[in-house]
């Protein structure tokens, strides 16, 4: 299954607007995680004759060959094969991602919108295996490309043909079994693994053993030991309390966390959880209550909140981890329920609840709920980047490729300190969401408009006539994470359409950044997260993308009140280039605020570096102060050794050149070392941007000249889009034929001599030594890699 706007040209603009309406907004973060939990039903088919191999046998090789593409929703065909459940559901016809639904699309998850193999025919899928209740049925769909890409290897080494498209979002042929004859013919160099070297014979012979039995041998998932077991128990007796504060708390819990990996303290690296809603209570088997979002209404019976067992294969881009123990549990208790506060009515659930969670969730203090958020503030924004929709340029092109985040301090933060604040404000605080049936007009108009300009005019109202904010913010105005919490600073990547985030600060001074507060905290998770649905209509895509914007806005903003009066407009306009964007930021309604007083007397004429680097010594160890392979301090780089890679890779870290642009969004090096494993480095490609106002036609906003290569010791991102593999002997040579890089040719001929190409014969040996490599740095946090944006660079092509 294969898989400009000019800035002086406002008609132009006016015209790309229009035809956004019809965009597609893939947001890689929001509708709730699906869950293999089909063993049942595939259990029910015959009983297959003796095989060579079964799934125990088959399940590695998938999850190193197949899963790396057929993994989330924007699996080519909808085939996921993460789990048995997944390969029974089959392939689809129907595009996840479309540029034209009008009407909300059947949500499609696995593990909650069907359970049965007939559920899901009636639902459009079909099948990719062969009859198991006829021993001499016909191949199936998964044998047959098996045998095609068995039979039309492609020449070793060399870029793939043009005719098979790599690029995300390219054209899908997703033939049912009777279509596939056709499908074969005209294009007979489509088999699997899709564009890439073969398999090896011992890996086709095994799948092909397993798929000949129609997936046959399904083991039954192993029992919980008891102490985990009794984990689960606990937890599940926590969050049914039935007191009106424990209700309330556990329905708030649960909307955070439904996108969670929930992970024991000290248990199995690779088990985890997920907190459902079912209609059973603890004890009994799990019937998942299927909403479309977590604060839809669960129904008039009664409900539980259960920990359901995640038994299919760990993809990193889904992989949200979220600790629970004896500690967190004694951590819940001093926030939520550590002062006193009351229930009068619990409030209803539906859209309008969601779309506003500070009237939604106002018995509980405003405190409690953003520290709640800050005590795992990189778990939040991860979940606003990662999740199961795994696709989108348009998800992440509201942010710059890098910028750094902190947080305004809870004492800080008027919406926590002042009752009133959110009393009042609440009202402009609704998120899309809560009008999703009003239309796309009214959206627009309420969201982009009247809402947020009347909350930014009440919010300024508020700080300015606060005694605590006359003379400005200082550093302490800046959550320090309490001296124990590394979650206070943040870095976060984009790698074009897709998004990675970090502790600390890395890479040199970004050229944005922001403070979010509680109110900015949580419209930011219920706008991509919890209120996001990937199979709403476009408008719905839309309006979410849109109201990102703002507060995007809002959060550099709040950066730029700690900034001198005098140079914040200058500032701003250095992030909104360009007449288009000038006329974006009037029609947001947007104007920087010069009045507000400065509380920082700064010392030198950089303040923006000045005052995010006197962050980083405010952390008593929790991050370094300095990047030592792109912001090295003189001290630590002299006391480097001699010879080593990072000392290397520092002559092109933090740097620009022509040679930048040519390099792919997110590499990974592998450094070979004497008879150890690789040392592994991430290149990260900064692509600059005259402004990212627009969710349309972002080349005509490319500045590549301002381009610059961030390098990050280890592996960070979903998505790798190509491997170089160097001898530790050879880094100094390595370095050196990037910064010669001036033309696709020139880059083509350092692949030839350190890349891996997707036809390379160790592109999968590489692949799998990456994966290893990663178990080893973090075994809770790893996951399979997505190799769908793993780059063919050929001669002739433009850079991105």
């Amino acid at each position: 299954m294969q898989k400009s706007v000019g800035n002086a040209q406002i008609s132009v603009f006016c015209r790309g607007f229009l035809s956004a309406v019809v965009i597609f907004l893939a947001i890689g973060l929001a509708a709730p995680k699906a869950r293999s939990d089909a063993a049942t039903s595939y259990a029910q088919m015959p009983e297959a004759p003796a095989a060579v191999s079964g799934w125990a046998d088959a399940q590695d090789i998938l999850d190193r060959r197949c899963v790396v593409c057929h993994s989330c929703y924007d699996a080519p065909c909808q085939l996921k094969l993460t789990s048995p459940a997944g390969v029974l559901r089959g392939a689809s016809k129907q595009v996840v991602y479309h540029t034209q639904w009008l009407h909300d699309a059947p949500p499609t998850r696995l593990g909650i919108d069907a359970k049965t193999e007939a559920e899901w025919r009636a639902l459009g899928f079909f099948s990719v295996l062969r009859d198991r209740a006829q021993p001499a049925a016909a191949p199936g769909l998964l044998e047959s490309y098996l045998n095609m890409g068995r039979e039309a290897v492609l020449p070793e080494g060399r870029p793939v043909p043009r005719d098979l498209a790599l690029e995300t979002g390219h054209a899908l042929a997703c033939p049912t079994p009777a279509e596939f004859g056709e499908v074969s013919k005209s294009n007979p160099r489509a088999g699997m693994p899709y564009a890439t070297a073969p398999l090896s014979d011992g890996e086709y012979g095994v799948l092909m053993s397993w798929a000949k039995n129609a997936g046959a041998d399904v083991p039954a998932a192993p029992s919980l030991p008891d102490t985990v077991a009794a984990q689960v128990d606990t937890w599940e007796t926590y969050l049914n309390r039935t007191t009106p504060q424990h209700q309330l708390v556990s329905r708030y819990l649960y909307e955070h966390l439904f996108l969670a990996r929930l992970h024991f303290d000290g248990d199995d690296p690779r088990r985890f959880f997920r907190l459902v809603r079912s209609r059973t209570p603890p004890r009994q088997p799990i019937e998942i209550i299927a909403t479309r979002r977590p604060f839809d209404d669960p129904g008039s019976d009664p409900f539980y909140y259960r920990l359901q067992r995640v038994d299919e294969t760990i993809v990193h881009k889904e992989h949200l981890v979220y600790a629970l123990g004896p500690d967190r549990m004694a951590r819940f208790n001093t926030v939520f329920f550590g002062s006193d506060w009351s229930v009068s009515e619990l409030p209803p659930y539906g859209t309008s609840e969601g779309g506003n969670p500070f009237s939604t969730f106002a018995a509980i203090p405003a405190r409690s709920r953003y520290q709640f958020l800050l005590d795992d503030a990189l778990f939040f924004v991860r979940s606003f980047i990662r999740g199961p929709v795994c696709h989108g340029e348009t998800a992440v092109d509201v942010i710059e490729d890098r910028f750094w985040v902190s947080f305004l301090d809870p004492d800080a933060d008027l919406s926590v300190t002042d009752p009133a604040f959110l009393t009042q404000g609440a009202a402009y605080l609704e998120l899309p969401v809560s009008v999703s049936e009003s239309g796309l007009r009214g959206d627009l108009q309420t969201f982009s408009h009247k809402n947020q300009a009347r909350y930014l005019a009440f919010r300024d109202e508020m700080y300015r006539n606060s005694p605590a904010h006359r003379t400005g913010l200082g550093y302490d105005a800046i959550w320090d994470g309490d001296g124990t919490n590394a979650n206070a600073l943040i870095t976060v990547f984009r790698h074009f359409d897709n998004a990675s985030a970090m502790t600390g600060f890395h890479g040199g001074l970004p050229e944005t950044a922001w403070v979010i507060d509680f109110p900015v905290f949580e419209r930011i998770y219920y706008d991509l997260v919890a209120g996001y649905d990937v199979f709403g209509r476009v408008e719905h895509q839309l309006s979410t993308r849109l109201y990102m914007d703002e507060l995007r806005m809002e959060s550099e903003d709040i950066f730029l009140t700690f900034m001198p009066r005098d140079i914040r407009g200058q500032m701003h306009q250095g992030w909104y280039r360009g007449v288009l964007a000038e006329v974006h930021t009037y029609w947001h309604r947007r104007r920087v605020d010069d009045t507000f007083p400065a509380g920082i007397a700064f010392e030198t004429t950089n303040p923006k570096q000045e005052f995010l680097l006197a962050l980083l010594q405010r952390g008593k160890g929790l991050w370094a102060t300095d990047d030592p392979i792109n912001r090295c301090a003189a001290a630590a780089c002299a006391q480097d050794r001699v010879g080593s890679a990072a000392t290397a890779l520092r002559d092109i870290a933090g740097n620009s050149g022509d040679w930048v642009r040519f390099l792919p969004d997110l590499s990974l090096l592998l450094v070979e070392t004497d008879g150890g494993a690789p040392e592994i480095f991430t290149l990260v490609h900064d692509k600059a941007h005259s402004n990212v106002a627009f969710l349309f036609d972002e080349t005509a906003r490319r500045d590549p000249e301002a381009d610059i290569l961030t390098i990050v010791p280890g592996l960070i991102g979903s998505y790798p889009n190509f491997f170089f593999v160097v001898p530790n002997a050879r880094v100094h040579a390595f370095v050196q034929a990037v910064t010669d890089v001036g033309s696709q040719d020139d880059f083509v001929a350092l692949v030839a001599e350190f890349g891996v190409r997707r036809t390379s014969a160790d592109f999968w040996a590489t692949s799998d030594r990456v994966r290893e490599a990663f178990l080893q740095q973090d075994p809770i946090q790893a996951g399979v890699l997505d190799l769908n944006r793993y780059k063919d660079p050929k001669p002739g092509d433009r850079p991105e």
